[in-house]
């Protein structure tokens, strides 16, 4: 029975996964298709989305695909080698696109990684809007700086989170049908709505890049979204890490996920000024939004990062107590 269970999940996971990446797929088709005819995928017809949004999706679906022969070979380490072989799939696709895909604009012929790097300054259509004229804009000139390939430490994080979020849904739904034991369920479920509330704000992103228009000072809409989208980043994390600790000693199930959280987030920031070369987005005006003297980040930015960790601690504090009073019962 648990089998025939097992098997009717599996096929829905799969197909599931394939429909939701439809999409992207065949985006990542398109530009594979334009690369072998023309040479080169010219600007008006990149999809914007293609890297990460193309890897990740073959990432995770490879990830899905393989999960029985985890299952079988690994045990309860299914997880563990099903992320490994998923996130290597990622960044062998990843490095592939950015390297060997071309796009070509009316002024230049750029890479892959060279053209996404503009993609994350401002929208699209501001984008469109200025790209030839960087060079004389002094707010430009702050965010983009020298190309440094290190700005993607950001761009990784986020990729690497998604697979590993997903996968652990996947996984650990699966897992819980062959063994019945429902200990993690409440953490999967919480995991599962963390994972799609930060995926659909990438998705905004991708799109809008939250309606950045190329400046250090953003609007207080963007500034809403990007501290969202930094917070939900650390409590994804975080609930990925605390959903394998609970039921232990609170410095354990609670503080420890709190903090991966938390240094999460602030890698993000840590990205972000390398992208910004040595700045951060400046999210408001006001002593609050200033930069705290000797570093870059801000009292906002300060906040951000301690919230993502107390959201966390505070998630994982009523799932804890959830528990001891089951046991109790």
């Amino acid at each position: 029975m648990k089998n025939k269970l097992f098997s009717k999940y599996y096929l829905f996971s799969c197909v599931g996964v394939l429909l939701a990446s439809c999409y992207p797929l065949s985006m990542g088709v398109r530009v594979v298709s334009d690369m072998i005819i023309n040479g080169t995928v010219f600007k008006e017809n990149y999809p914007k989305y293609i890297i990460p949004y193309t890897p990740i999706c073959l990432a995770v679906l490879i990830g899905v695909l393989i999960m029985p022969l985890c299952i079988k070979l690994f045990k309860q380490l299914a997880l563990v080698g099903g992320s490994v072989l998923a996130s290597g799939a990622f960044f062998a696709l990843e490095i592939l696109f950015e390297q060997k895909v071309v796009v070509t604009t009316a002024e230049t012929v750029t890479k892959l990684e060279d053209w996404q790097m503009f993609l994350c300054v401002a929208t699209p259509e501001v984008l469109g809007e200025t790209v030839t004229t960087y060079k004389t804009q002094t707010a430009v000139e702050i965010l983009m700086g020298n190309y440094n390939p290190a700005f993607k430490l950001h761009f990784y994080i986020i990729s690497v989170v998604l697979i590993l979020s997903i996968l652990n849904c996947l996984y650990g739904f699966g897992q819980m049908i062959n063994n019945a034991d429902k200990k993690r369920l409440n953490s999967l479920i919480l995991q599962s709505v963390c994972s799609l509330i930060f995926l659909g704000l990438c998705i905004l992103a991708c799109f809008t890049a939250f309606w950045r228009d190329g400046s250090i000072q953003v609007s207080p809409l963007s500034a809403a979204l990007m501290t969202a989208f930094f917070i939900i980043l650390g409590v994804t994390t975080g609930v990925y890490a605390g959903s394998f600790l609970l039921g232990k000693r609170n410095l354990i199930s609670i503080w420890i996920p709190a903090l991966i959280a938390s240094v999460m987030t602030f890698l993000m920031y840590v990205g972000e000024m390398i992208l910004l070369s040595g700045h951060l987005y400046r999210l408001g005006t006001g002593f609050i939004f200033d930069s705290i003297p000797g570093i870059v980040f801000t009292p906002a930015d300060l906040f951000t990062i301690v919230a993502s960790g107390c959201v966390t601690a505070l998630i994982f504090s009523r799932l804890n107590s959830f528990i001891q009073r089951d046991h109790c019962i």
